[in-house]
């Protein structure tokens, strides 16, 4: 029985140690057994430097084969991992740093020019092993993570005390498990793994996912659609990706003349991150030329809740039943209009915040079902549909507004790449405003889109106002980040601009 998701690898190693494991763009290119020593070598050095069970380790990296080893040396290790992205700045590092209190520090210098920034600043020292070369700090820190939690991640665009969702190794090996085989994978496939690893998805449902099944990995420190668009004919068979990188893939490969991707491997295609319109599939999978599958995780369920299994062609937008051993329900009760909250409650479910006793009770029943904060409903097929984060539903002209919704209006519109909508407050009432990415030297108009969102919109859910930019504020991972939306783009309206849909806001029909 696999205790610890690290075992993972102790069963590749015993039934298949020469198997390519995990390469990545600096040239490494490891075996199972080649990941273990490099493992083993990152151990070492920790225990040399007086690391103990229940100590935390700050990893502070972008993707590299050297990320997996230190996490899998952690995991052996007895400490908890803390895998932070190096383009975060150095205040919120710093949050990071007060909040959790790591014993020490590792980053990934080679593979990244800011964890290279960051090493210097800090004065850690360069280490070195089969593992490649990275640099350590060794800090006083307190050693209370609780033995069955592997890593803690903080989440993207918090605001106050961070929260620090932790992940058993219980979480870890069922997200792995259920992310592997809904995907069918096999020691044949290659995954291309350019989703940062210092986040759920990228950990989980990519390495955690492939070291179970004995699949490679080729990891990407940044994406460029260039190398995408390479590894994509060059024996990569898997690709999760969000509707940011498939875009950019979409309009790489349309400068060079053509609408669909030739000559690929690819036999399995997901997008994830953002709700998945009619519209969009159709074109990916016209571009792909396979099904692309949906699906809906958290960092606090080990990436995976619900997913899709459906046929290229397959008009089907929900994310998907429940994945194995998963349970959803909906909170009616939220609305008031027939959706609700999601429910989730099973092994996938995080232990809790840490440091936050009052977060996780608010986030926990007493029948242990998680609250998601998004909202969906459940339709006759047991398919959970989503309609947003609860905190952003608009309420405009007394009528409920659900972004997705717009968006999916929006991104029917051949020129558009990507649509963020949100809720501005104003008195009184709040104004829908939609930001829009469009692809550079593209000449799109608001009017055009307005024209366009009216014909597919009742008047309540127009857009107030539409902002066209070649750029969105956007995490490591490409989500979209919508907090950040007013504040960079702030010069582009005010609240005394007028509602271009107030005359039949209150229009339903």
């Amino acid at each position: 029985m696999i205790a610890r998701w690290h075992e993972f690898l102790d069963f590749q190693v015993a039934t298949r140690p020469d198997a390519h494991a995990f390469s990545d763009d600096g040239g490494a290119g490891w075996t199972f057994a080649e990941l273990s020593d490099a493992a083993g070598d990152v151990e070492l050095i920790l225990r040399d430097a007086g690391m103990e069970p229940g100590d935390k380790i700050l990893l502070l990296a972008e993707n590299c084969a050297a990320v997996v080893a230190v996490l899998i040396a952690g995991a052996r290790l007895g400490a908890t991992v803390i895998p932070f992205n190096a383009r975060q700045t150095e205040t919120e590092i710093g949050r990071v740093l007060d909040h959790a209190e790591p014993a020490a520090i590792i980053l990934t210098s080679d593979a990244s020019p800011d964890a290279a920034e960051h090493a210097r600043r800090m004065g850690a020292s360069p280490i070195a092993g089969s593992f490649g070369n990275l640099h350590l700090k060794i800090r006083n820190g307190t050693s209370d993570a609780e033995a069955d939690v592997a890593v803690i991640l903080y989440t993207t665009g918090t605001t106050g005390a961070p929260k620090g969702v932790m992940l058993t190794h219980a979480n870890m090996r069922s997200g792995g498990m259920s992310s592997a085989r809904l995907r069918e994978m096999t020691p044949d496939d290659l995954i291309y793994g350019v989703l940062p690893i210092t986040h759920v998805f990228g950990l989980v449902s990519v390495v955690v996912a492939a070291i179970y099944a004995g699949a490679a990995v080729r990891l990407e420190s940044r994406f460029i659609a260039a190398k995408l668009q390479a590894a994509l004919k060059d024996g990569v068979t898997l690709l999760s990706a969000v509707p940011r990188m498939h875009a950019l893939l979409m309009e790489h490969v349309k400068e060079q003349g053509s609408d669909r991707l030739h000559d690929h491997t690819l036999r399995y295609v997901s997008s994830g991150a953002a709700p998945l319109d009619r519209w969009w599939k159709r074109k990916a999978e016209a571009f792909y030329g396979v099904a692309v599958q949906n699906g809906y995780g958290m960092t606090e369920t080990a990436a995976g809740i619900c997913a899709t299994r459906n046929a290229i062609g397959d008009p089907d937008v929900s994310v998907g039943p429940p994945l194995p051993g998963v349970e959803v329900r909906i909170d009616e009760t939220t609305t008031g209009d027939g959706t609700g909250e999601v429910l989730v409650r099973g092994p996938n479910v995080m232990k809790g915040y840490y440091r936050n006793p009052d977060e996780t009770a608010r986030t926990f029943d007493a029948e242990g079902w998680m609250r998601t904060g998004d909202l969906g409903w459940i339709d006759e097929r047991g398919f959970l549909n989503l309609l947003g984060r609860s905190k952003e539903l608009i309420i405009h002209g007394g009528f409920n507004v659900y972004p997705p919704e717009v968006e999916a209006v929006l991104n029917d519109h051949p020129q558009v790449m990507q649509s963020a909508v949100i809720g501005h407050k104003v008195q009184g009432d709040e104004k829908v405003l939609a930001f829009v990415q469009v692809a550079e030297g593209q000449e799109l108009t608001a009017e055009t889109l307005h024209a366009f969102a009216a014909k597919r919109l009742t008047g309540y859910k127009r857009p107030s106002r539409i902002i066209i930019t070649t750029g969105l504020p956007a995490a490591p991972t490409g989500k979209v980040l919508k907090n950040k939306l007013l504040e960079v783009f702030a010069d582009h309206f005010d609240d005394t601009d007028q509602d271009v849909n107030s005359p039949d806001r209150g229009s339903a029909t």
